[in-house]
């Protein structure tokens, strides 16, 4: 079953390391943009979604609800949705596709805001790790000081090097091509070059993960317009067209439980992503991979049948085959490593403003027609958007 629902709009807030902004201020400011971009107004909006929801734990994270940005626009409302389980951070997006597919709303905002800079400070990631009484797989991970998504992440990373045989030098390419797309990008938080001995040298968070192969806390938010196609003649632009949706979760979704460590939960989604299309890898010009940690692009690589299992390290060697201009085009505009933590709603805006061609100095050459976006780790979540064809 296709979805009928598009994509029509995206926005952007000022984003940065410590703006020291209002949370609501920055969301309010990213979905005027994306309904700007849209060509629609706050009075057309009847649907509003976001991930996961307000949180004041851990700060930063979600500080913004959809409570709050309703009554901010004072939006009036057919649907809305927001919660923390989810098939990850497009959770919310998928779910505004349903909701406008089923007639429930014609035009929804989803959203995703975060302040994580600003709530860390000037004391780094531990100022908002988790204390006191934990529950969950953190249980699990806090009395060994390891709270941290990056040690098991990092984990994951070693046995796929042990296992494949995949290198520091391989894995590296990801970041280096982030980099050198951010410089593109002027909304990019890292845009100055990244070479591979820096990139060596610098120091070790998690091994076999280095400070370069994480994402980086910024403040900022993220908007997208999820419309009903029949809306086509009140837009400003053509839409992207949501192709295909993978949310599947089929093993266990516990961190050190998959039947295979090396891949997470992305094995699921991305083959449900496959199941419901005519399309197949070969025919994406442009991939935005979740790259909260760098081995998670190489996993997604793997996952979305762009190379066979365990041969992600040989794909990107070398980094010519993931550049801009080569034949699989990742993470464009500098992803989460260079252009900041937008948490997944980056990679969306990213993947339509490709589609749609305007880009500005980063755009891949060609006119791409297809976009994979994925999100996630243990949970995942992954979109094929298209233009008319």
């Amino acid at each position: 079953m296709n979805l009928d629902a598009v994509i029509s709009g995206a926005g952007v807030s000022a984003v940065g390391r410590r703006l020291g902004r209002e949370p609501l201020g920055l969301t309010v400011d990213a979905v005027l943009a994306a309904l700007t971009d849209a060509g629609l107004a706050p009075a057309d909006v009847d649907g509003l979604a976001t991930y996961p929801g307000a949180m004041d734990q851990p700060p930063g994270f979600s500080p913004v609800g959809v409570a709050d940005v309703q009554d901010a626009l004072r939006l009036e409302l057919d649907w809305y949705a927001g919660g923390l389980e989810s098939p990850g951070q497009l959770g919310a997006i998928v779910l505004a596709a349903l909701a406008v597919h089923a007639g429930l709303a014609r035009h929804v905002v989803c959203f995703r805001t975060v302040t994580e800079s600003s709530a860390q400070g000037t004391r780094g990631r531990g100022a908002v790790m988790t204390r006191g009484e934990v529950g969950g797989f953190m249980q699990w991970l806090a009395p060994f000081g390891a709270p941290s998504a990056a040690v098991y992440a990092g984990m994951i990373a070693g046995r796929h090097f042990a296992e494949f045989g995949t290198t520091r030098e391989q894995l590296a390419q990801i970041a280096l091509t982030c980099r050198a797309n951010a410089s593109l990008n002027p909304e990019a938080v890292y845009r100055d070059p990244l070479p591979l001995d820096d990139y060596l040298a610098a120091r070790m968070i998690s091994e076999p993960l280095c400070l370069y192969d994480c994402d980086v806390p910024i403040d900022g938010s993220t908007a997208i317009v999820v419309s009903h196609p029949s809306a086509h003649a009140d837009l400003r632009k053509p839409p992207v067209r949501i192709e295909s949706v993978g949310t599947a979760l089929r093993g266990r979704a516990v961190r050190d439980q998959w039947d295979d460590l090396t891949t997470f939960g992305l094995r699921d989604a991305a083959a449900m992503l496959w199941e419901r299309t005519d399309l197949t890898p070969a025919d994406v010009d442009v991939a935005q991979l979740y790259d909260g940690f760098s081995f998670m692009t190489l996993a997604w690589l793997e996952a979305l049948g762009f190379c066979g299992r365990g041969e992600g390290g040989p794909f990107v060697e070398g980094g010519h085959r993931i550049a801009r201009t080569g034949t699989l085009p990742i993470n464009t505009g500098g992803g989460q490593l260079s252009a900041g933590r937008l948490h997944g709603f980056g990679h969306v805006r990213e993947a339509a403003r490709q589609l749609w061609g305007d880009a500005g100095a980063h755009q891949v050459p060609g006119r791409p027609a297809v976009a994979v976006v994925s999100n996630g780790g243990p949970s995942a979540g992954c979109l094929l958007l298209t233009t008319d064809r």
